[in-house]
């Protein structure tokens, strides 16, 4: 079923209110769903199922990126088009690891402007012959997509480009942020086009489309959704500065499967969900997991490989071949350094420049023997920042042939014109050392491919004059700061911006010993050989395949409005409590056990003062005025505030420090659930959180009668979590022969007597009753975090036991909708207290009718 609360993102991303309204959605081309998809009125609940189960059970695989896999030309007529696969891409490649029987769709753009009059036959050719769907944006639109937004300004940014000028960067600017949204609006509806969304697994790339997985998420909650970013993510300090960062967070939050190539970019990004979100992560099983409202959003750490079948196949071509010849020629009695990077801004050129000269400077050996070759690609983007790198590379490579080349000799040779893929590998099969020192690079395969060109063949071994029998050599000087660089542990690393470090590994790569460098090039060989670009794809796929199995027995709601929307996915008999249903239950009842928690329960967890407001004072009293009620309040606080604040309230049983001091009413003596008499360990474990406090800038001991606590919700988030890690292995260590427990809750870390929990509470509280002759037959328990979970447990125990009749009305619920052993939820405490007045209404009218 689709959503009626489906808020226009386009408005939202403009400024303008969302727009409300039934969403007609039309039966698309190759949609596998039998029967019609109906919308549903779901204003009641505000939410939204995943489209009814297919009776198709294939599984094909949506590949969605911003350009297709296609290379189109007009006819020589001038009439029709010419459309071709592009080989080289990346999303044609990653087929070879989804097995022979995958369907793959393709959904994403062609490089070439279709005129609007042909764009329904171009569509349908493309569909029918590639299987591939065309997204058509306008020419201005998409240079504002493209070459605005994601070039100016996402691009530098993840680059670690901070806008501090319009030179840098760019400043921020709105209107290409709507044209980003409105883009990533489009490749959704043309994936609705083609989804069976209950069979099929989407697969998102690159930055293009960070917030497209919301489009998605909010029309099928249920979607299988698995992104992967091909550029750096950076740090929180450089994301941070994003006006839209925690809109393109929640966006990519709402995929079930997020990849980047290194675990930095992924730590990165770990430390921005934490950051702004307040989102912490757990690893289990190998797999790093957050969760993000019920869902379990996966983190895949796994670099991209290179299509090793199409590599050997062009080293295997007569051009290949040919162009190997020419070079070994060109380039005989003298060693080639070879670097091939596009000539934009954050891919080093004229560092690595200056390297070589530092170089012929150190080493006049090598003058007249090394020589650089260069191969410069065309830029991707364009602009101001281009122009300059072009100029000053030419003008660098200029003076270094001019004040240490001869006749017959230029120690840099600069190309920059287009080379065919043959060539470039001709060029990588002849070096003797592939330089790669990006500044800053998302993966870069040249590394890569080098590797498996020097492996060679035997063909080209006969023109190199070697024996297919000899051991191959490789050497690499790549970048610290680009993605493939730890997988490449045989490299020789370097800080490209110390150009004299960048000079030293070129010397060391020429004089390294030959027995060396055949056992780094075996190294990276095994490694690259069995990393390919279908390895990496099966592995990617198998992760969202085993993400996406619980789907189908979670229940989904769509909450939030634009870019804000997510999905709760929660267990199916979890439900909103009605407050209509639990006060008829009430009213009917005469032996009631009330269980509330404070904090965060009938006090918001935010709020500083966290003194019981007047009108909660009068709810408790009317409901502790009831005969049939016996009421309880628990709370980790210390029983004196406790006492002080609810001192109003005389037959109010209260619980304090999570129910280790308990007393019936006000005028009752306090007592411990748990019989402790010794607390000599605090001098052990005060001393212990005082040496983290000192070194944790935000923490505080809060020092009970029964327990000790480390708080740090005001720390440095990452820092404290450290920390809070440490403390607690640290306290377990010496705390190992006391009778407490050592504990990590939300933000902090609690030292307790071992036995100490809520669920001692409730286990008393429906004691008393049965020890007063009032066998319970209406049981309310409230709470919002983990400790309430052990007074849901004890309920859920007694419900299945004996302390409880089978008729026994109970109501557990929690404070959020998120997975809890509690079977109902409302949403906030103003609900809670809402409700609880409702309950003290009954009871202030007087008795009721007896149940019958």
């Amino acid at each position: 079923m689709v959503s009626r609360s489906y808020s226009n993102l386009l408005e939202l991303a403009s400024g303008d209110s969302p727009s409300f309204g039934r969403v007609g959605r039309r039966i698309p081309r190759v949609m596998t769903v039998a029967g019609i998809m109906s919308d549903i009125d779901d204003d009641a609940c505000n939410s939204v199922s995943s489209d009814p189960p297919s009776s198709i059970v294939q599984e094909r695989i949506i590949i969605v990126a911003n350009m297709l896999p296609i290379r189109a030309r007009r006819a020589l007529d001038n009439k029709g088009w010419n459309f071709s696969l592009d080989k080289d891409s990346l999303l044609l490649q990653l087929k070879d690891g989804l097995g022979e029987d995958a369907e793959v769709i393709y959904v994403g753009c062609l490089k070439e402007d279709i005129p609007i009059s042909e764009q329904d036959e171009v569509s349908q050719y493309l569909l029918e012959t590639f299987k591939c769907v065309a997204a058509f944006i306008s020419p201005d639109l998409f240079s504002r997509f493209y070459h605005g937004f994601c070039k100016q300004q996402l691009w530098p940014l993840f680059h670690y480009m901070l806008p501090l000028s319009p030179d840098l960067g760019g400043r921020f600017d709105r209107s290409l942020w709507q044209a980003y949204v409105s883009v990533n609006k489009i490749f959704a509806d043309k994936i609705l086009e083609v989804i069976n969304p209950e069979d099929d697994f989407v697969w998102v790339h690159d930055y293009h489309l960070m917030v497209l997985p919301t489009f998605l998420r909010k029309r099928f909650n249920r979607v299988k959704l698995g992104f992967f970013l091909h550029s750096p993510f950076p740090s929180s300090e450089i994301y941070r500065t994003l006006p839209v960062r925690e809109e393109i967070l929640r966006a990519l939050l709402n995929s079930d499967l997020i990849g980047f190539h290194t675990f930095d970019y992924a730590r990165h990004f770990l430390s921005c969900c934490g950051r702004m979100l307040g989102l912490s992560y757990e690893s289990k099983r190998g797999y790093i997991g957050l969760e993000y409202y019920g869902r379990t959003v996966s983190i895949k750490i796994l670099p991209v490989g290179i299509h090793m079948g199409q590599l050997q196949s062009v080293l295997s071509l007569p051009e290949t071949e040919a162009k190997v010849s020419e070079l070994v020629e060109q380039f005989r009695h003298r060693t080639m350094l070879l670097g091939v990077d596009d000539m934009d801004i954050f891919k080093g050129i004229s560092l690595k420049l200056l390297a070589m000269e530092q170089l012929l400077i150190q080493h006049p050996e090598c003058r007249g023997k090394v020589v650089l070759v260069q191969i410069a690609n065309p830029a991707r983007g364009r602009g101001k920042d281009v122009k300059e790198v072009q100029t000053e590379t030419f003008t660098t490579a200029k003076r270094i042939n001019e004040n240490f080349g001869r006749p017959g000799y230029e120690p840099v040779v600069l190309i920059d014109k287009p080379l065919q893929f043959y060539e470039r590998l001709a060029y990588y099969v002849v070096a003797e050392c592939c330089l790669v020192t990006a500044v800053r690079d998302g993966m870069n395969l040249i590394p890569y491919e080098y590797i498996i060109c020097r492996q060679s063949n035997e063909r080209l071994d006969k023109i190199l004059r070697s024996s297919p029998s000899t051991p191959k050599k490789s050497m690499l000087v790549v970048s610290e700061f680009i993605g493939c660089s730890p997988s490449l542990s045989g490299a020789i690393r370097v800080n490209p911006w110390n150009i004299d470090a960048v000079a030293d590994a070129m010397d060391s790569a020429l004089v390294m010993a030959e027995a060396e460098k055949q056992l780094r090039h075996e190294k990276h060989y095994r490694y690259v050989s069995t990393h390919d670009v279908g390895y990496w794809a099966h592995s990617f796929l198998q992760d969202l395949q085993r993400n996406c199995g619980e789907h189908a027995r979670r229940r989904c709601w769509g909450i939030g409005f634009g870019l804000g929307f997510r999905v709760v996915a929660l267990d199916p008999n979890f439900r909103k409590l009605s407050v209509e249903h639990i006060v008829s239950a009430y009213k009917r009842t005469k032996n009631r056990a009330i269980l509330l928690d404070y904090d965060g329960t009938m006090m918001p967890q935010a709020s500083i003062n966290k003194t019981p407001s007047p009108n909660s004072i009068d709810i408790l009293n009317s409901l502790c005025r009831d005969l049939s009620n016996l009421v309880f309040l628990v709370s980790a606080k210390d029983r004196t505030t406790l006492g002080e604040w609810f001192s109003p309230c005389e037959k109010l049983g209260i619980a304090a420090e999570h129910g280790y001091f308990l007393r019936l009413k006000r005028e009752s003596e306090w007592e411990t659930c748990v019989p402790v008499t010794d607390f000599d360990w605090k001098q052990i474990a005060e001393p212990v959180m005082k040496l983290y406090t000192e070194t944790t800038d935000g923490s505080t001991i809060e020092t009970k009668e029964s327990a000790v606590v480390w708080h740090y919700e005001d720390a440095d988030p990452d820092f404290g979590s450290c920390q809070a890690k440490e403390l607690l292995d640290h306290l377990e260590g010496v705390l190992a022969n006391e009778p407490v427990s050592v504990k990590r809750g939300q933000n902090l870390v609690e030292v307790k007597p071992q036995g100490v929990s809520k669920g001692l509470v409730a286990d008393r509280l429906l004691s008393t009753m049965l020890q007063r002759g009032m066998v319970p037959d209406f049981v309310l328990c409230i709470g919002d975090d983990r400790s309430d979970e052990d007074m849901f447990e004890v309920i859920s125990k007694a419900m299945v036991g004996s302390t409880l009749s089978p008729s026994t009305e109970v109501f557990a619920c929690t404070v959020g909708r998120k997975p809890s052993k509690a079977k109902y939820y409302l949403d906030d405490t103003t609900e809670i207290v809402r409700m609880l007045q409702s309950l003290a209404s009954v009871s202030d009218q007087g008795p009721r009718i007896s149940p019958s």
